[in-house]
């Protein structure tokens, strides 16, 4: 294996011991490798600031990507420099790709009721529920363990969100059944995998490892959202049952959109927006949301409160007075 290629390895191994997501690892491994390629297949060891803030001046200026692609090439480098390469970066001055403000898109209380009937019935309708009724993020719902559905106290527990935060949220008393009855299902496969010699799920390594290799075996760590068959995980070759893919997710919101006719670009967020948005129309305070929502700053979510000024059309228009 080539020094490259071991590094690489370094890398995986660091941000599983982090207990970071697949598709984290998979997206800074990426980064590592297009990073080394600009600079003409050098080893990180060799080079530093100047030649990170060449990459991602190169990013904002000949590629042109957002500014959240900038900002994740930057976290994957820091990453790769800090836990791997045990090399502090001094300050970094780099182009800054352009931030365009744009309000989110917000569908009415009636689109969202338009779109959910248009939903199949079963795991899709419920999953999508989970989006509007509590505004998860897609992968937060998709992760919901059976631990999270908290019935006797109507709760719904989102674990490590984004920023590596908990929350509660009220569970939806429309969905409580539809819930029941989604863990219903997914305990059907729960006992099926152990017929079929055992149960097993991912669950951050060093943890399971506390527990004696338990919890990616038990019950309460079984997803609410499995998928259908079983697959080898890549990061330890192991059989284990995945939750539900966002691209399924993706399909369904999709297909119940153009059914509804609704002529909106409308994604799995688009719901969490709604939910933010419909919340402060009905007059819960801005703070309860933002933790609702799981933002760090109250900042993040006073967009919302543009989103309603501009529904409301407040300046209104002299055309109306002639």
């Amino acid at each position: 294996m080539s020094v490259k290629g071991l590094l690489e390895n370094d890398l995986r191994t660091a941000i599983r011991r982090k207990g970071y997501s697949y598709r984290t690892e998979e997206s800074y491994a990426g980064w590592y490798k297009r990073f080394v390629i600009f600079h003409g297949k050098r080893h990180p060891s060799t080079m530093g600031v100047a030649e990170v803030e060449a990459f991602l001046n190169h990013l904002a200026r000949n590629r042109r990507v957002a500014p959240g692609t900038q900002n994740q090439a930057f976290s994957a480098l820091l990453f790769l420099f800090k836990e791997v390469l045990k090399v502090a970066l001094g300050p970094i001055d780099a182009m800054r790709a352009k931030e365009k403000k744009r309000l989110p898109v917000v569908l009415s209380v009636d689109e969202v009721r338009r779109l959910l009937a248009q939903v199949p019935e079963g795991t899709p309708r419920t999953l999508v529920g989970l989006l509007y009724g509590c505004g998860l993020r897609v992968n937060e719902a998709l992760r919901l363990r059976i631990k999270d559905a908290d019935f006797e106290n109507r709760l719904v527990w989102v674990r490590e969100g984004k920023g590596g935060k908990d929350r509660s949220l009220s569970m939806p008393g429309r969905l409580a059944a539809a819930l029941e009855r989604q863990v219903a299902g997914a305990r059907l496969l729960f006992d099926q995998d152990v017929e079929s010699g055992g149960a097993r799920v991912w669950v951050e390594p060093s943890l399971d490892r506390k527990h004696g290799h338990g919890l990616s075996k038990s019950w309460p760590w079984f997803w609410v959202f499995p998928a259908a068959a079983r697959s080898v995980d890549p990061r330890d070759g192991l059989q284990k049952r995945h939750h539900l893919l966002e691209a399924a997710v993706s399909r369904w919101i999709s297909g119940a959109v153009q059914r509804a006719g609704i002529e909106k670009k409308v994604s799995a967020h688009t719901l969490r927006h709604s939910y933010a948005t419909h919340l402060l129309m009905k007059g819960i305070d801005l703070r309860t949301v933002q933790e609702a929502l799981g933002h760090s700053s109250v900042k993040t979510t006073e967009v919302y409160t543009h989103v309603i000024h501009a529904l409301s059309g407040r300046a209104g228009s002299p055309l109306d007075d002639l």
